[in-house]
């Protein structure tokens, strides 16, 4: 009987999950423009633009993406948004109004508030084009939402990442969804 041979011994890597890149180790955050991997570091402009970390200094701390809390930042008037970028005078139409969708499984439902997003944007960046604003239109999964649909437009990119499940799952099931759904 010839011995078993072990599995090759696979060579080392700098980096441990380079094969997946929502596995990755966080890197530095909030670099300066020209280690950013983003902009042209061999543009003089480049060096002229405030670094990140700087800008930030002063704003609410959260522990993801960018490591601001956006929403409190302008909740606390830290920040004051330019609603139209030829009028600084205009004013955000805020619609406040929470949608929750529900979801299967054991995972709180999904609350969406406009309000937090209305404060941002315009209606006409999600709709029609990403949301139809009609009940039920909406096939959202986050599946979809780790390949950059729907929610993952922004999320992940823009906006807080989607590893912050709490932030948008934060509706508990009401008794009766939760019996029902632990039926087999």
């Amino acid at each position: 009987m010839t011995p078993a041979r072990a599995a090759p011994t696979p060579a080392p890597s700098a980096e441990v999950n380079a094969f997946n890149r929502l596995l990755k180790p966080l890197g530095r955050v909030n670099r300066p423009a020209v280690e950013s991997g983003i902009h042209d570091p061999a543009n003089d402009m480049t060096l002229q633009l405030q670094p990140p970390a700087t800008a930030f200094a002063a704003l609410p701390r959260s522990n993801a993406g960018n490591h601001v809390d956006w929403v409190k930042a302008l909740d606390g008037k830290a920040i004051a948004p330019r609603w139209d970028r030829n009028d600084p005078a205009a004013a955000a139409v805020v619609m406040d109004l929470n949608i929750v969708r529900e979801v299967k499984g054991s995972m709180p439902d999904v609350v969406y508030p406009h309000k937090q997003h209305t404060e941002w944007l315009d209606c006409s960046n999600c709709h029609p084009a990403i949301f139809v604003p009609q009940k039920g239109a909406n096939q959202i999964s986050m599946a979809s939402i780790l390949l950059g649909q729907k929610c993952g437009v922004c999320h992940g990119k823009v906006a807080f990442p989607v590893s912050e499940c709490r932030l948008c799952h934060s509706k508990k099931k009401s008794l009766a969804t939760a019996a029902t759904e632990a039926k087999p």
